[in-house]
């Protein structure tokens, strides 16, 4: 049996969907009563470091936001920015700020040598 081919705003939502579950299990975990400092600033390290995919997680979020705002530049009426540099923002906002406040809590959480 062959069914139809799901449509672009199909696939989002269910790879949304996805993500979704997965933050809701490391949300979860985090919630957890033995969760101590020193796991908790490895959990948030997990967030920002260059592992898989580069950058961690937060850079995929901004750089997921940052195709969005090109993209945006290329339909949106009159060309005037006002969807693309929204989305810019949100992703610088997220790459300097959220990812800046995530390495800092970790530090204070349970300093690293020579890493973040």
């Amino acid at each position: 049996m062959t069914g139809q081919p799901r449509t672009r705003l199909e696939r989002v939502r269910a790879s949304v969907g996805i993500a979704s579950l997965a933050l809701q299990q490391i949300e979860d975990d985090l919630r957890a009563g033995d969760v101590d400092q020193e796991e908790l600033a490895a959990i948030l390290r997990e967030l920002i470091e260059d592992t898989d995919p580069p950058g961690g997680f937060m850079a995929a979020v901004a750089q997921l936001l940052t195709a969005a705002a090109r993209r945006a530049e290329q339909v949106e009426p009159d060309r005037d920015g006002d969807a693309s540099c929204p989305l810019h923002e949100a992703a610088a906002l997220i790459t300097d700020n959220a990812g800046q406040r995530l390495i800092w809590a970790a530090r204070a959480l349970h300093p690293q040598q020579g890493g973040i």
